[in-house]
């Protein structure tokens, strides 16, 4: 039986009080690190509530221009409109960010394309002639990529840091799928239960508002570089290959979405559809936390053999079937994107980052809208239920045919061991 401890008081000998030891402080885990950086809070939620409308426009513009003129091709047709001109305008947007810094340049961007919404809705209201609608369009194109600004600010604030810039780009790519999980089911809700231009304008409001507060964060904004003779980062050694990646990437993601939605056909598919942006989040999430990344050659093969399951699951004909494998196959999404954006970071100099990482999201986008239409061709014209599903899993196979592009330096993921 051990002794009690004695100690000497003002009145004689007494026992001492014992303390356990207290017990060792828990490690924080790699997401409470990253937002206990300061200001990274702050920015985070305004770059959140502004990046929520991207994943309303579409919906909402299509929901109220076919409700207007009773043509889907034409709201088609319009939203393309705006795609196309994005392509070409973005990474001069992020350009001149990268030049002048995110709030000089954000604000004014997102004041025009805001504009060009609002217009758009006043227009569709009005019922005025087509070609109104398709020049608004083009207006709308000036929205700056707030995700590449979020990316940007991490890559500045993390400099040094392989493995916490690891965890940030998995965050920012679980937000991208959770605001394109929960933005079209807000649009579709709004215009149904409002009126047909309700989700284009609160999608309008909550950017302008997002971009206010995310640009207010002026602590956290990276400092403008010097200028630069390197020219576009096209000319960066591996970034051309890495881009035609992210258009066959791209072509997955729009030809699974169309696929789908003909493959359904009716109130459930949207509920489905998101199935894949949910298992993608999860996995963003858990990858994140992981001590390193993977290649980008391994996240895409893992892509190319999950993509392939909804097609397995829908020539059985099942709904629950086709709705568990596209869950499945969208935990190979967020892991690749994280990737192959951190490669991106790699291969831009750091006074071009915003626009390296807009051209690799322009050329996604592209990828979406050809994989669109292909996959639309297939729905139409398939020789059995299942075949349009064919093209999401030629597209992750392509994408993984091109990483024979890159040098084999360009492969490896950006997080290194702690």
């Amino acid at each position: 039986m051990p002794h009690p401890d004695l100690t000497l008081t003002p009145a004689g000998p007494a026992l001492a009080p014992r303390f356990r030891d207290a017990p060792p402080a828990r490690p924080a885990g790699p997401y409470r690190r990253l937002f206990a950086l300061p200001g990274t809070r702050a920015f985070t939620a305004g770059n959140l509530v502004a990046r929520l409308p991207m994943g309303m426009f579409g919906v909402a513009d299509v929901m109220m221009i076919s409700a207007a003129y009773d043509s889907y091709a034409l709201a088609g047709s319009v939203t393309a409109t705006g795609l196309a001109v994005g392509s070409v305008t973005a990474p001069l947007i992020a350009r001149l960010v990268d030049r002048y810094g995110q709030a000089r340049v954000a604000v004014p961007a997102t004041l025009y394309a805001v504009l060009g919404h609002v217009l758009m809705a006043l227009w569709v209201h009005e019922r005025t002639p087509v070609w109104a609608l398709f020049a608004t369009a083009a207006l709308t194109a000036t929205a700056p990529n707030t995700g590449g600004m979020s990316r940007a600010r991490w890559a500045h604030l993390l400099k040094g840091d392989p493995a916490a810039l690891h965890t940030a780009n998995s965050f920012e790519q679980a937000v991208d799928e959770l605001c394109f999980m929960l933005g079209p089911v807000l649009a579709a809700v709004l215009c149904a239960a409002l009126f047909p231009e309700a989700g284009t304008l609160a999608a309008a409001a909550l950017f302008l508002t997002g971009v206010l507060l995310f640009a207010a964060q002026r602590s956290t904004e990276p400092p403008v570089a010097a200028r630069t003779a390197a020219g576009s980062p096209l000319r960066a050694p591996g970034m051309v290959p890495l881009l035609a990646v992210f258009l066959a990437t791209g072509a997955v993601f729009g030809s699974m979405e169309v696929v789908t939605l003909a493959f359904v056909d009716g109130p459930v598919a949207g509920p489905v559809l998101a199935l894949q942006a949910a298992g993608s989040c999860a996995a963003g999430l858990v990858y994140g936390r992981a001590r390193r990344s993977a290649r980008l050659r391994t996240c895409l093969t893992a892509m190319a053999v999950l993509m392939t399951l909804p097609l397995l699951a829908a020539s059985t004909g099942s709904l629950p079937a086709l709705a568990g494998g596209l869950l499945i196959a969208g935990m190979a999404t967020a892991p690749t994107m994280v990737t192959g954006m951190g490669l991106v970071q790699r291969l831009t100099p750091p006074a071009q980052l915003n626009e390296g990482m807009t051209l690799a999201v322009t050329a996604l986008l592209a990828g979406i809208a050809a994989g669109s239409a292909t996959g639309g061709f297939a729905a139409d014209h398939a020789p059995f239920a299942a075949f349009g599903f064919l093209v999401p899993a030629a597209a992750a196979a392509l994408a993984l045919l091109l990483t024979a592009g890159l040098r084999t330096a360009t492969l490896t993921g950006t997080a290194a061991r702690d």
